[in-house]
Order: structure tokens, then sequence, then C-alpha cells
């Protein structure tokens, strides 16, 4: 079970907010080389935290410098570093924050995924939902910290055609082509164009989206784009379809949040966990006919889409920069600085 015992008296975070200056380890199993939502989680964790008053060390592996506290991403991914710190320091703070692979697939089969869950102090969850794939006994030490995104200035989106974005890897766990087969069901009058922006992991994924491009002409895949450009394509997208089998918070919810940017979504608890039970604009996993209809109905039916503009903005409030900074902070407050 968690550990409760063998850590540092818990203190009031009202009281030790600021209070202590401490040494954090942030570990993060994937570098910046991959771009993917971990490494911009622990950039964006990083810089809150410094900005807190605290120092911080960004590494995928520990490198066993001392550290008062150590938050890992990933509980499977992390597990090395996870056991290096508990063995090492027992009765310091370790946080472990939980992906959509930890969540939904990890932590019920994976050994090393489920000693993470054993060895930390806290669990952080990155959406309301992800609660419920943890036992009862685990619960109590898990606290939930949307991510977050600063507002993205929209551009004025193009009149000829209604663009419609999918960001992220082509890897299996995003099902990358239902918005592409999705397109092969439009009508010939539908001006939906859909872009997949996200490089293949692997190459047998490269030559799917390159079969895909080649024979369906209103999508096409962009490929691995640095993540400004991807946010300068969001400002003018009309959608983002978010297709993935497990999600444990996108990210890319939250910039499409910020961008003012509607999402359609897969029925999935990740994905209700960032946009709310009463969000209507999901479309049941694998399902392409389902998705081609809220595709259609999104571009001709404005008070449809307007629904869907407003439910999103509503969870904006959720996930902007102040409260994820907020949150992280009064979880790294529940602890004293350890003794060395």
């Amino acid at each position: 079970m968690v550990r409760s015992t063998a850590v540092s008296r818990i203190v009031s975070a009202s009281n030790a907010l600021h209070c202590f200056f401490m040494h954090i380890a942030l570990i993060t199993p994937y570098g910046p080389q991959q771009r993917n939502g971990n490494w911009h989680t622990a950039a964006r964790w990083a810089r809150f935290l410094r900005e807190a008053g605290h120092g911080v060390r960004t590494q995928v592996e520990w490198d066993g410098h001392e550290a008062d506290l150590m938050i890992a991403l990933h509980a499977r991914r992390s597990h090395a570093a996870i056991r290096a710190f508990a063995d090492r320091y027992p009765s310091r703070p370790l946080i472990v924050v939980l992906t959509g692979t930890d969540l939904y697939r990890d932590i019920r089969t994976d050994a090393a995924a489920q000693h993470s869950l054993e060895l930390a102090h806290r669990l952080v969850v990155l959406q309301e939902r992800g609660i419920d794939a943890l036992g009862p006994r685990l619960t109590g030490n898990t606290r939930v910290i949307y991510q977050s995104s600063p507002d993205i200035e929209r551009s004025p989106a193009r009149d000829d055609l209604f663009e419609v974005l999918a960001i992220g890897h082509l890897r299996e766990e995003k099902d990358p082509f239902r918005l592409a087969l999705a397109t092969a069901l439009l009508p010939d009058a539908s001006r939906i164009q859909a872009v997949h922006l996200g490089r293949a992991l692997g190459d047998e994924m490269a030559a799917s989206a390159e079969r895909a491009q080649a024979s369906l002409p209103r999508w096409h895949w962009g490929g691995e784009a640095p993540h400004g450009a991807v946010l300068k394509h969001l400002s003018h997208a009309r959608l983002l379809v978010l297709s993935s089998l497990m999600e444990g918070g996108a990210n890319v919810i939250c910039e499409a949040l910020a961008a003012d940017v509607p999402v359609l979504a897969s029925d999935i608890p990740g994905n209700r966990g960032m946009l709310g039970d009463d969000y209507p604009g999901y479309f049941p996993v694998g399902d392409e006919r389902r998705l081609a209809r809220l595709l259609l109905r999104a571009e001709t039916d404005a008070v449809f889409y307007s629904g869907l503009r407003d439910h999103a903005r509503v969870r904006r409030a959720l996930m902007r920069p102040e409260q994820e900074a907020s949150r992280l902070r009064q979880l790294v407050a529940e602890f004293e600085h350890p003794a060395a």
C-alpha cells in the first residue's frame, strides 16, 4: 500500500507554501527529443517549482544526486529511478505521476508499475476520473492536478475549408487512423480537410500513414513538427480530434481549449475526466462512422458547434497555468524539507 508512515510530518499547505527550499529530482521517461506529453509536463512542472523557489533537476534516469523529494512521471517506465530513490532515502517523499498506460493497463498487470505504487507517498492523476482506476486504499494519498496551457491566440480560419486537426505520435494506443477512416465517409459536399501532426513510431505505422494519405484525399499526414508550429496550426483549426484508446489526461486537450478549439474525443475515462460527462462531443472507441457524423454535424450545424465550444470554455477554467502551478506547489508543500 502507499506508504503513509516513515515520511516527514505533513504540514499545512497554507503555512508551508514557499517556506521550504527543496532539492527536487524530477524524473521523466522521455527527453526533449521525443517531444511528447510527458516531456512537456516535466518541463512545465520544473518551471513552476523553480518559480516557487525550489531547485529542480530534470532527468530521464536518476543519477543518484541527493534530493529532498522525487517526482517521477510514469509508474512503469520510471520504476528503476523510483526504486533506487526509495532504497537510498526511504523516509524522503516520493511522488509518482500516473499516465494513461499506467492507469488503464500497467498497474493491473505489470509488476514494476505495481511496485511503484507501493513505494509512493503520493500518487498524482491528471484528470478527475483517474482516481476511479485506483483501489480505495490508494485514493486518500492521490491528488488530481490538471495539466495546462497558456492562452493561444486565434488566427483566422480559412473560409474555403473546415480544417480538423489531430496531434500526437502515431502509435497503437492513440488509434491514429480513426480520423482518416472517418473522412472517407463524408459526403462530397463537405469542406472538411484533416491533418495529423506527429511522428510515426515504427516503420509499419509510417507505411500505413503513407497508404492512408495516398488513398484518402481529405486526410494529410504532416509528420513531426516543432511544438510552436503545432500550436500555430492549432490556432486556426476548427476542431481537434482525439481518438485514443487510453489517455491519462491529454496535453492536446489543454492546448485545444487554450486555443478555443472544440474537441471530438473517444468516449474513454481519461477524456471524460478532462471534458466532463456532459460534453456533447464523444464518439465510441474505434467507431469512425459515429466520428464522421459528428464531424459533419460540427461543420454544418452552427448550434451544435457553438455548444461544443461553450462546453469547452467551461472546462478551460480547470486547465489554466495558474491552477496547475498552485496544485503542484500545494502538493510539494505537504512535506517539510527533510533532514539530510
